[in-house]
């Protein structure tokens, strides 16, 4: 396996021995604070209070709101992320910060929304040095910080690559097109890029397969874990499950096995699709199994994601295991299928086991809920909130969860797309200067009853904060629809659903 390193080294025995006193220097400034603010009647509850959790971040790519079984699938096998949900929280109403792959990381890694943001769609834009990051705001309280995965927020070269963003270590995937193969030539590590040996894709899609790029990260992930056990740590492990290679188009679904799927009565790509879930599972199984062996599992905190929706890819059909369960839509939809994603995070011992959870939430709230974990300033101007006493409890966080006024997103590809969330009430505008649609999720989960013409106040209100939660973005610019001349009309040409858009427009993630 290829080792693990900090910032743009490789990983070398030499490097040990200040790698152990760099750590050891951050803990002792880390910890002078706390130790001084301990009274002799309070020192066991302050003890407990300033051990400072590892953090580790899992994310799925396209994986749906129905797909995992304690989300209540009913055919895909999913035991290991059941499991996560029964010694943890589940929540119902947690968001991806998109419904595409770049602006939802980037809503992750920076606290911002769409309508705030650097990265707000698939085009090849990279954060800047003055886009902060969660993994630079741990690595500054003296985390060791470690990507594995899928990047998509700057390619080589460019200000926003992940050594450049917090982390001291990086393998796998810069931009989500190349991400789409799962048997690349090659992988990044750190600035190198690291040849895959025995893999041939010419052409994005492989003629020769050896090595099956979800394995190494399975694998990386595990001696990350390894290697970091005695330093505090966050380690962000984006894997590409279950996404499908788009250049193979309806052989998609890459998997080396469809097993345990192989004698169900399904089309080939529901089996790959199915196969992949389930080898997704079994790698969170893996890693929560080292957790334990390492005697680290009280100690850390996991957090359990999806980017976006199921999509409809690479053979793969949302419909067949009901994939946005509930929900209206899939990926690239601002209905709750495309956006509303499984989300479950555990804590031993400090969050209660098996509970679920309808507190609305979304990804710009990782970088603050992170930043308090770690004691850590949160940076200014955040969309996003710490959730963490919706996750202890407010007894034990010591103040009540503060709650959004309203959730929001903004979608560039075809056009622009505007949603948000307030309370019960749930709102998407499908192109620029169009008619609001709302809903009452209370009452319709699935979106299928617009009642705008009944709620004008709360149209008009919703309207107001659509035009305040959006701020220009001259690499994402909003254009009003163009004045067309005066004609006769004419009968619309038929448009099929699958023709090619622009490559800014259709998107790679």
């Amino acid at each position: 396996m290829f080792p693990m390193s900090r910032r743009g080294q490789l990983s070398h025995p030499h490097n040990l021995l200040g790698h152990l006193l760099h750590r050891i220097a951050t803990r002792i400034i880390v910890a002078v604070p706390t130790i001084l603010s301990i009274s002799a009647e309070n020192t066991a509850e302050c003890a407990e209070s300033a051990r400072r959790p590892n953090i580790v971040l899992i994310l799925a790519d396209d994986l749906g709101y129905g797909d995992l079984g304690c989300y209540g699938q009913k055919l895909v096998k999913t035991p290991n992320l059941d499991r996560l949900a029964a010694e943890g929280v589940r929540f119902t109403d947690a968001y991806a910060g998109s419904t595409v792959c770049a602006p939802s990381r980037c809503a992750l890694m920076t606290g911002l929304t769409t309508g705030h943001g650097r990265v707000r769609g698939n085009a090849l834009v990279p954060l800047r040095p003055q886009d902060t990051t969660v993994a630079e705001v741990l690595h500054r309280a003296g985390y060791a910080t470690g990507i594995v995965g899928k990047w998509g927020l700057g390619e080589a070269g460019s200000t926003g690559t992940p050594n450049l963003k917090g982390f001291d270590s990086w393998f796998g995937y810069l931009d989500q097109k190349h991400a789409h193969n799962y048997y690349p030539e090659y992988l990044w590590q750190n600035d190198h890029l690291v040849p895959i040996t025995g893999n041939v894709a010419p052409h994005g899609v492989a003629t020769q397969r050896a090595q099956y790029s979800h394995d190494l990260f399975a694998a990386q992930a595990l001696d990350f874990l390894d290697y970091h056990r005695q330093d505090p740590f966050f380690l962000y492990l984006a894997f590409t499950l279950p996404h499908a290679n788009n250049e193979a188009r309806d052989r998609g679904m890459e998997v080396p096995s469809d097993a345990p799927y192989s004698d169900d009565d399904w089309p080939q790509a529901q089996r790959n699709h199915a196969a992949m879930i389930t080898r997704l599972d079994a790698a969170v199984g893996r890693l929560l199994a080292r957790l334990d062996k390492l005697g680290l599992a009280d100690d850390t905190i996991v957090f359990f994601s999806s980017d976006n929706g199921p999509h409809r890819e690479g053979g793969a059909d949302p419909a067949f295991f009901h994939s946005s369960g509930p929900l209206k839509g899939y990926k690239r939809s601002m209905h709750d299928g495309g956006i509303r994603v499984p989300t479950i995070v555990r804590w031993p011992g400090r969050i209660e086991a098996g509970r679920v959870d309808a507190f609305p939430w979304a990804f710009w709230d990782f970088l603050p809920t992170a930043a308090e974990l770690s004691g850590a300033a949160v940076p200014p101007k955040l969309d996003g909130i710490s959730i963490l006493p919706e996750l202890l409890g407010a007894a034990r966080a010591g103040r009540p969860q503060q709650p959004h006024e309203y959730l929001y997103w903004e979608f560039y590809e075809g056009g622009f797309q505007q949603a948000l969330r307030m309370g019960h009430w749930k709102a998407v505008r499908s192109k620029l200067g169009g008619p609001i649609e709302l809903y009452d999720l209370a009452t319709d989960l699935g979106e299928s009853h617009d009642i705008a013409a009944e709620h004008p106040d709360v149209i008009a209100k919703i309207d107001k904060l659509l035009a305040a939660a959006h701020t220009d973005s001259p690499d994402f610019p909003v254009r009003p629809p163009a004045k067309k001349p005066a004609q006769k009309p004419r009968p619309k040409p038929a448009v099929s659903s699958s023709s090619p858009l622009p490559l800014r427009e259709r998107g790679q993630g």
